[in-house]
């Protein structure tokens, strides 16, 4: 059975958000959280529908409502009560693939990044929205531990991904380099694996998954996150992360075209002082627009601009991203993205669907 490992350009049905209740690690940030997520919302409705996992029917309620107000395509919205532990649908949500060219959506063991933070409902998640009728496409489980912001594709059988993560003895113990490689190729359909062993930001819980350093933005250009201060503690390693990059080859054996993501001022937790993880790397693909996070920083226009260097066909669109660096995410790892064909009951040009 051919199958193949989507990459985010591949044509979507959706974007998978998890929306944050008051009992998670947001209650202090709720409102600014739940002010990101409402611009995501209405930017990528623009373009494709939204499937929100919330906490609870009156969520629901609330939420239809203030979309409405906002002025989302109710046929673009999808709401489904399903509680979570967190936010990040990028490393809880479905890894979708296609098998014989139908899509498939495979459900990962999902532990908090290797046992840091509770994760049982996270873990679970996929499989509630299932049952409750949201996908269009088979679910298939697997007993691997593996996050969607550990890997990157170029949609063509190359996996990019890092050491530091996905070699790291929290995630799945019992399976060296050669085992890892193995199952990767045999249930992402992926033909090689090119493996990262430089590269780390302050701040970040992930153990460095790959989608804060290293972007495929088609299968020859990679974007990627560039130190330029020497006096900055992440210079040395990110100079050995850019320096890596320059001898990694495609398939054909030509060098990748690499764009610089520039570095934006450090940016430090108000309560605390500890240093937050900004990136722009974790910017979200979707039908005929970018995503990019912004930090009210003088970086956030170079970096625009070179995202738009490498998507000159589709819309750049800023998200304000400060609040979610606070629980050391940012845009990219709030969500996935559902391919063609495998959201139920997909918007079309004369779907009457409203939200429940």
């Amino acid at each position: 059975m051919a199958h193949r490992l989507l990459p985010e350009w591949h044509p979507q049905d959706a974007v998978q958000l998890t929306w944050p209740g008051p009992d998670s690690d947001w209650a202090p940030l709720l409102e600014r959280i739940e002010g990101t997520l409402e611009a995501m919302v209405v930017a990528i409705a623009r373009y494709q529908a939204v499937l929100i996992a919330v906490p609870d029917a009156a969520t629901r309620s609330h939420l239809a409502h203030r979309f409405a107000c906002l002025g989302v395509d109710p046929d673009r919205l999808r709401l489904m009560v399903a509680p979570a532990d967190d936010t990040w649908a990028r490393d809880h949500g479905p890894i979708a693939v296609t098998r014989d060219g139908e899509p498939v959506l495979l459900d990962y063991v999902f532990t908090g990044w290797g046992g840091k933070y509770e994760a049982a409902r996270d873990n679970t998640l996929t499989r509630r929205l299932a049952e409750a009728g949201a996908f269009a496409c088979p679910v298939s489980s697997s007993d691997l531990v593996l996050e969607g912001g550990a890997i990157e594709t170029d949609g063509e059988g190359t996996l990019l991904t890092t050491e530091a993560c996905l070699l790291n003895p929290n995630r799945n113990p019992g399976l060296d380099r050669a085992a890892l490689e193995a199952r990767l190729k045999e249930e992402l359909g992926v033909t090689r694996v090119l493996w990262l062993s430089s590269g780390h930001l302050e701040g970040d819980d992930t153990d460095s998954h790959v989608d804060t350093l290293v972007r495929f933005c088609d299968p020859a250009t990679l974007a990627y996150v560039r130190c330029d201060d020497p006096s900055d503690p992440h210079y040395p390693a990110l100079k050995a992360l850019e320096d890596e990059l320059r001898t990694l080859r495609r398939p054909d054996g030509e060098a990748y075209r690499l764009i610089p993501l520039p570095w934006p001022q450090a940016c430090h937790d108000p309560v605390d002082g500890h240093r937050l993880p900004a990136t722009y790397a974790n910017f979200l693909i979707i039908n005929g627009a970018v995503l990019v996070p912004a930090y009210g920083d003088s970086a956030d226009t170079r970096a625009l601009l070179a995202v738009a260097e490498a998507f000159p066909d589709r819309d750049i669109i800023p998200i304000d991203c400060l609040s979610v660096i606070r629980q050391h995410g940012s845009l990219h790892c709030l969500t996935m993205q559902l391919p063609r064909g495998s959201l139920a009951d997909a918007p079309g040009p004369t779907s009457t669907r409203r939200a429940p």
